[in-house]
């Protein structure tokens, strides 16, 4: 089937609106390029994940940080805003792999302490409409690099 909000384009227009809002709520580019990517990584969503790429490289990022993203954790070349932002993606995504809290107070608060609300209300913003775009591509099996 063709994407739902092709089918629909008053979707479209909605998705369109959360996605603008969201670049302009005051945090870098590349730091939402990064929490898109790797939200997709872990929904196992092919189509964002291709376009996460790309998106990522026309904001400047490098091959190797966004090969290492699966791998943040480790990899030294994140700084702790950006790994505050990747932290609280996980935990906003991996919301049924957790009984409590679906972000625990350490997360939150580390993020907390990089961004002010606004940009907060950015990175969560990114981190739904990610999700979302996963769940409708992996569930139409859109192909990698056909996604919107």
């Amino acid at each position: 089937m063709k994407n739902p909000a092709m089918v629909l384009p008053d979707a479209m227009k909605g998705i369109q609106g959360i996605y603008q809002a969201a670049y302009r709520g005051g945090v870098s580019p590349r730091i939402l390029e990064l929490v898109h990517l790797r939200a997709s990584q872990i929904n196992g969503c092919s189509a964002c994940v291709f376009a996460g790429v790309q998106g990522a490289k026309k904001h400047g990022e490098t091959d190797e940080r966004l090969h290492a993203v699966a791998a943040w954790r480790e990899a030294p070349c994140f700084t702790d805003e950006e790994r505050a932002a990747l932290e609280l993606t996980e935990a906003a995504t991996r919301i049924a792999d957790r009984s409590g809290k679906a972000v625990p107070d350490p997360v939150w608060d580390a993020a907390a302490d990089h961004f002010d609300e606004e940009q907060l209300a950015a990175i969560i913003l990114m981190i739904g409409l990610t999700n979302f775009f996963n769940r409708i591509n992996t569930t139409i099996e859109e192909p990698a690099g056909t996604a919107w």
